[in-house]
This record gives C-alpha cells, sequence and structure tokens, in this order.
C-alpha cells in the first residue's frame, strides 16, 4: 500500500508535481492555503500545480478551482441529504480532474464525509493519498478508521493525543505537526487600541460573542447568545457585547438574528456592536466569550480568553448525532485538556438563563484569572508554531522530494 513514487529519473529529480487539494470549510480552506504556501517555500524551485475545491483563501494562494467549495458547509444529517446531488457532482468531477491529470498527491483537508469517501475512491485509481488534520474518529463513528488504515498513505495530526489514539488502533503511518492555530492565532491590536477603533470604554467589562462560521450555526445560536446579552444588560448595565462575525458570514445574518430577539419583545444592551473578520482582536479585548463548538474553542483558548463553550442544532439532527458521539466532552479544548474546564451547554442546557450565570461567574476576577492559568497551561500542548511547515515537510518526505 506505501509504495514510494520514483520521482528521480535518469538522475535528474522531476521539477512539476501535480498536487490534489479538497477542502470544505472554511477553517480547512485557511489551513490548506497555509500548507501550499509552506510547500512551495520549502521547495522554490519546484513547480507545484495546486487544483481542487477551495474557497477564497485558497484561491489567493493561487490553487486552481476545480469545485467552489463555498457552499460546502452544511450541518445536519437532513441538510446534508437534501445538498447529495450537489456533493455526488463534485466528487465526480474531482475524481475526474486527479484521474485525468495524472495527480502525484492527493492532499484531503478535514472534512471526512466528503474527503474519506473520496480517499478510497482516488486510492484504487493509484494516487498517494494524505490526510491533513485527522478526522476526529476518537470522538463518533470510529468505525470509520479502517478507511484510513487501508487507503491513506500519510495522516497528519494536529492533536496532541491523536497519534497515541492512532497507535492503538493499530495505524502507524501517522505523524504529528502540532496545531496550525498554535503561532498564527494572536491579536494585531492591545485591548486599548481595539477599543480606540471601535469606541468602546476599556475600563468596562467586554463580553465576546462567536456563533460559529456555518449559516445554520448562526440562525440558531446567535438569537440564544442575543437573549443573554439582553438580560446580562439589565442585571449590569455597563456591559460591552461584541459580536465576532466571521469573514465567510454576512452582516444581514446578524440583523436576521436581532429581529428575532426583538420580536419576542427584548432590548437589546446599548453597546452591542458586531466586528467583522478581527476575531483574534475582539478575543483579546473581551473579558469572558460565548464560544460555539468548534475550531474557535481553540482560537479562544490560544487567545488565552476565559470562555463558555455553546452549541445547538435542530432536534432533529441532535437526536440522530447524539448517539453516535462516544467523548465526554464537546469542546476541542475540553478533550485536549481532558477535564471540563469550560462550561458546556449544548442543546436543551444552553439558554440565556444558563449562559448568563456562567459568564457572570467568569467575570468574577477570580475565576476568571483562574481560568486564564490553566488555558495557559493546556494551550502549550499545542507546540510553538511551525504546524504548517512540519506538515509541508512531512509531505515531501512522503513523496520523495527532496529539495
Amino acid at each position: 500500500m506505501h509504495n514510494k513514487t520514483k520521482l528521480v529519473v535518469l538522475g535528474v529529480m522531476k521539477q512539476n508535481y501535480k498536487i490534489l487539494i479538497v477542502a470544505g470549510e472554511p477553517s480547512g480552506d485557511a489551513h490548506a492555503a497555509k500548507l501550499v504556501n509552506a510547500l512551495r517555500e520549502n521547495c522554490p524551485a519546484i513547480n507545484f500545480e495546486f487544483f481542487g475545491a477551495v474557497s477564497h483563501q485558497m484561491r489567493e494562494a493561487g490553487v486552481e478551482t476545480i469545485i467552489n467549495a463555498d457552499d460546502f458547509s452544511i450541518v445536519g444529517l437532513p441538510e446534508i441529504a437534501r445538498a447529495l446531488p450537489m456533493f455526488w457532482q463534485a466528487f465526480r468531477k474531482i475524481k475526474k480532474a486527479a484521474v485525468k491529470r495524472q495527480t502525484d498527491a492527493v492532499i484531503l483537508v478535514d472534512f471526512p464525509d466528503f474527503n474519506l469517501k473520496l480517499a478510497k475512491s482516488l486510492k484504487k485509481e493509484g494516487l498517494k493519498i494524505i490526510y491533513y488534520i485527522s478526522p476526529q474518529l476518537w470522538a463518533w463513528r470510529k468505525h470509520r478508521v479502517k478507511i484510513i488504515a487501508k487507503y491513506v498513505d500519510l495522516l497528519l495530526t494536529i492533536l496532541p493525543f491523536e497519534k497515541d489514539w492512532y497507535k492503538k488502533q493499530g495505524i502507524l503511518h501517522v505523524e504529528y505537526v502540532g496545531s496550525p492555530l498554535a503561532s498564527e492565532v494572536y491579536a494585531k491590536l492591545s485591548r486599548r487600541e481595539f477599543c480606540e477603533k471601535h469606541q468602546l470604554d476599556s475600563a468596562k467589562p467586554i463580553i465576546a460573542l462567536l456563533a460559529g462560521s456555518r449559516h445554520k450555526e448562526i440562525v440558531r445560536i446567535l438569537p440564544v447568545m442575543l437573549e443573554t446579552a439582553s438580560l446580562m444588560a439589565e442585571k449590569k448595565q455597563d456591559l460591552q457585547f461584541i459580536i465576532a462575525l466571521s469573514s465567510t458570514r454576512k452582516f444581514s445574518e446578524i440583523e436576521t438574528a436581532a429581529g428575532k430577539v426583538k420580536a419576542k419583545g427584548l432590548k437589546l444592551p446599548e453597546t452591542l456592536i458586531t466586528v467583522r473578520g478581527e476575531t483574534c482582536e475582539v478575543l483579546n479585548a473581551a473579558d469572558v466569550a460565548a464560544v460555539t463548538s468548534g475550531t474557535a474553542t481553540l482560537e479562544t483558548a490560544i487567545i488565552g480568553t476565559p470562555m463558555a463553550i455553546v452549541y445547538k442544532t435542530s432536534s432533529l439532527n441532535y437526536k440522530l448525532l447524539r448517539p453516535l458521539i462516544s467523548v465526554e466532552h464537546f469542546g476541542l479544548i475540553n478533550l485536549i485538556a481532558q477535564e471540563r474546564l469550560a462550561a458546556e451547554l449544548i442543546q436543551d442546557d444552553f439558554t440565556k438563563e444558563t449562559l448568563s450565570e456562567e459568564l457572570f461567574c467568569l467575570l468574577e476576577p477570580k475565576a476568571n484569572e483562574n481560568m486564564r492559568e490553566k488555558l495557559r497551561e493546556v494551550t502549550k500542548t499545542l507546540g510553538h508554531g511551525g504546524a504548517s511547515k512540519r506538515a509541508a515537510q512531512a509531505i515531501l518526505r512522503e513523496m520523495e522530494i527532496f529539495c
């Protein structure tokens, strides 16, 4: 299975490589773009031809678009089922391009429901399969580990416990490269500078609201966050709230959520602003944060902001998916810490009352500093940067490209 590709012909190193790269969500697209840049930086004399399923950051990195992945980010089994024709069309188009171009390697980034099927199909075509950012098989649907064992040549993991987990499953072609967020998540502005820019009072408490990067997450989660803000502002009027909007989302989505809250007769806080594309700066300025479960919990932890983790999906999705989840914690930072470091308010436990109570607790100086200290300790295990470079070097070794 793990046959090495011959890259040296008649003593001359091959100079052109065709690489298919597939990411399906904004976070994966961002990591993939950094990986593309790292591969080029490691081997400037090599001509890499990257193509695949891409969104805006990979496009900016010069990856040719075979499939526009902007519409791939879908949550929930019913929603995925309705989108199956789109995914099937994309699958066939990507496979056709990979085979026709005689691809030297396939790099699949996260997005397991799509990419694991693609790995199986393209491996049968004799292509080298590299998987960057392990599917969370340790959390749910563990049986898919058989696909990794049989159809993936190299698996690159970003969480510290994953390599040992795979070893226990008998899978050894795994390398831990560290989290790409470790040195790439930082604020460009201090709290004072951020507050001056957005006309906030740095002497008053600031609460960040991160409602997710998907439309459905904003629809279901942001209204509860705004109800929480309304309730908290009633009790403590000097609170300032900031909605950290992903650069991939629209301000109109915030307006729709706010309209739902106002329709209930609730009054939004006097100081409530939306900031787009400045998540790290928002978190750095905030005293506490309400964060949707996902990659954002790691970003918040790296910045060092005390948080409560929340999530809410449709009742049907939750009933279908909850029995498949086999880990004690939902939040990534809690999984890494191996303890309930941040409170998790999931589904019916996520209400304005429960969230406001938790955020008020975290605003207490002692509790706030205690969580900040724990976050500092836990995030040390994520590495000290350079994950994209290490991932690129591992891929080059696997492809036997020696620059």
